[in-house]
């Protein structure tokens, strides 16, 4: 509640009406840990096996949390600005995010690397060139930042 609004006072907001079309979460079947959109928990066992659609699913849980880590870096040194603090604490802190942002990278980079890409080599042909293009590619990005 806001200091100008008495306990009183009713809110100014009005609730959005809910959307008719939309389908609920309980209404969609859950996929099963890989995320592959055909691939239910209560699949037949006799059906072939699926590949993921991502190359960090193995990683995808510790990805998240090191980017909730450095989130939380990042609005401490907000914080420190805010209050003032001596800047080379705040560059530090800084130095410490970067570097933990590339650490997510290069974990991100190695899945890409040892799913995606090996399996458009073991493809071949065009596939196979343009995951290498694109791992280059982002490669490149990285060693620039």
């Amino acid at each position: 509640m806001d200091k100008t609004q008495s306990p009183t006072t009713p809110s100014t907001t009005t609730p959005t009406p809910p959307n008719p079309n939309a389908t609920s979460r309980a209404d969609t079947p859950k996929a099963c840990c890989c995320n592959h959109p055909d691939h239910r928990p209560d699949h037949h066992p006799d059906e072939e096996p699926h590949t993921p659609r991502n190359g960090y699913d193995a990683d995808q849980k510790r990805i998240i949390a090191r980017l909730n880590r450095i989130e939380g870096q990042i609005r401490g040194i907000r914080q420190m600005a805010q209050n003032g603090e001596y800047c080379i604490d705040i560059l530090t802190q800084i130095a410490a995010a970067n570097s933990a942002l590339k650490s997510v990278a290069l974990l991100l980079l190695d899945d890409h690397l040892n799913h995606c890409v090996r399996q458009a080599a073991a493809e071949g042909g065009d596939v196979a060139d343009e995951k290498l293009d694109e791992a280059s590619a982002a490669i490149r990005r990285l060693v620039k930042s």
